[in-house]
């Protein structure tokens, strides 16, 4: 009967030290892991960004209305468009850092700033407009794009004039 019990006792520690051994890994990898996932969409997000601002250079080149429909999927953080100061951004909250806190990084004629807040880093990926007058349904104001679990359809088209305006609409 000695046996009995303590192959039992045996075999519940040797389960507990192997969750704890799990739960130990998954502590440590499972932050990891997510860091390494939002890098990759910080740069898939940077690529995205250069997409759009291709579209509006696209459009911006060719004649008075000039009409272009992109899909914007948006999994974690947000986009910006803001009429007001002529810009599109996209931000993030992350534990991951991609570059040096509060020091601007040029990537194309994108801008990418990290902020360091309690606890996570926003970092922001901005593109601004000096040629052209972003609008949102032709009035110059802020349009923020959150997460979605469908795609938004992100209407961008030529609207002409001396400084030549670019509008958009969400479909």
């Amino acid at each position: 009967m000695k046996k009995r019990g303590q192959i039992w006792v045996e075999t519940i520690i040797y389960t507990l030290i192997a969750f704890l051994l799990i739960a130990a890994v998954i502590f440590f990898v499972k932050p990891k892991i997510e860091e390494i996932q939002d890098k990759a969409m910080i740069e898939q997000s940077i690529e995205f960004i250069k997409s759009i601002d291709s579209t509006i250079n696209e459009i911006g080149q060719e004649p008075a209305g000039n009409k272009r429909i992109l899909e914007l999927g948006i999994k974690k953080g947000s986009f910006k468009f803001d009429g007001g100061n002529d810009t599109i951004a996209f931000e993030i909250e992350t534990s991951y850092k991609y570059s040096e806190p509060e020091v601007d990084v040029a990537e194309g004629n994108l801008i990418v700033l990290t902020k360091e807040k309690s606890g996570f880093n926003l970092i922001s990926i901005t593109r601004n407009y000096t040629q052209y007058n972003l609008t949102y349904k032709m009035e110059d104001k802020l349009k923020i794009l959150t997460e979605a679990p469908t795609s938004y359809k992100l209407s961008l088209s030529n609207k002409g004039g001396a400084l030549i305006i670019i509008d958009a609409e969400i479909n």
